[in-house]
């Protein structure tokens, strides 16, 4: 009777080994989907004869965002965010021609303009199965997402406008010599472009301005997008785009007419410190978008720099209101 006894306690204590082995191989295995659910892939896909790269984290069946970047830089500017929102969200976030690691054509061979850019990006967005999305835009992405947003209304769930400009109060004194640019494009006016706004001192300006503590942001960000600026013809490709932004401002009544008429529920972050987009071009939106999260940063240009943890939690919780 003692050695039955004693049996089945050895057998007990085997068997809850076994399920003891059992749960925590089966939250090993959690883990690992759950990292690779989350894990950032750089993809390449040719569209329109170019090849465009892009990052993409989550799973395909979840809402998607879009992220679209900004002057001079590529989808690098979101490589911090895109883990905070894909363990949620599916993300895409893709370099346009002439930036980043996407191809870069010649001036010969391809239109460098904002109408041919939103082009390429909405043919892009279709080719990768992005049927419906919320964008995230800044800077040059605006322009771009505004186009394809106006275009296509019903694919567009709602708006993260992050220091990207659709209003006249927006374009202040940074933009007076490419203004004069649009009104004379000449080798003068593009030599004032190029030596103020396209050297490594001009870069490294834009991510440091207006932040509240210059140390906390990387050089690698200045180092990576001047690297890119550098390559032989990049320079004149982006005069092309400083002479192509003038088309944006004629637009600005139809995206506003857009924002009035569809109202997609948007969620604004401004870097208050930024002199490329200052602050007056923040707070036209309100007239215009009743279903607007309204949100002005204590830093400059590049906000995620600095607030990225701050932005991406607006970013989860707006998701989670509007969809």
């Amino acid at each position: 009777m003692k050695n039955l006894t004693k049996l089945i306690v050895k057998n007990r204590k085997f068997s809850n080994y076994l399920m003891a082995t059992a749960s925590v191989l089966l939250l090993g295995f959690s883990s690992i989907n759950h990292v690779e659910a989350a894990q950032t892939l750089h993809k390449t896909i040719k569209v329109q004869n170019q090849e465009i790269f892009y990052r993409e984290a989550g799973e395909e069946h979840k809402k998607t965002i879009v992220l679209l970047h900004g002057f001079p830089t590529s989808s690098h500017m979101y490589r911090d965010l895109i883990p905070k929102l894909s363990e949620t969200y599916h993300v895409i976030a893709p370099d346009y021609p002439g930036f980043g690691n996407s191809s870069m054509p010649a001036l010969s061979d391809f239109e460098y303009s904002f109408d041919n850019l939103a082009k390429i990006t909405d043919a892009f967005l279709a080719k990768v199965g992005a049927e419906e999305y919320t964008m995230y835009v800044m800077d040059y992405g605006a322009p771009i997402g505004f186009r394809i947003a106006a275009a296509h209304p019903e694919r567009v769930q709602g708006l993260i406008i992050q220091n990207g400009n659709a209003y006249d109060e927006g374009l202040r004194d940074f933009w007076d010599p490419i203004k004069a640019y649009w009104k004379d494009k000449t080798p003068e006016n593009a030599k004032v472009l190029k030596d103020n706004l396209l050297t490594i001192g001009a870069t490294e300006w834009q991510y440091t301005n207006g932040t509240r503590n210059k140390e906390t942001i990387s050089p690698d960000n200045w180092i990576v997008d001047q690297a890119k600026l550098d390559r032989p013809g990049n320079k004149e490709i982006q005069l092309e785009l400083f002479y192509s932004y003038g088309t944006n401002p004629a637009l600005y009544p139809e995206w506003q007419d857009y924002f009035r008429e569809h109202q997609p529920p948007t969620l604004l972050m401004w870097g208050k410190g930024d002199y490329i987009f200052p602050e007056e071009g923040a707070h036209p939106y309100k007239r215009d978008l009743k279903n607007l999260d309204f949100n002005i940063l204590d830093t400059g240009h590049f906000a995620l720099e600095e607030d990225g943890d701050v932005i991406a939690n607006h970013i989860l919780k707006f998701m989670t209101k509007n969809n």
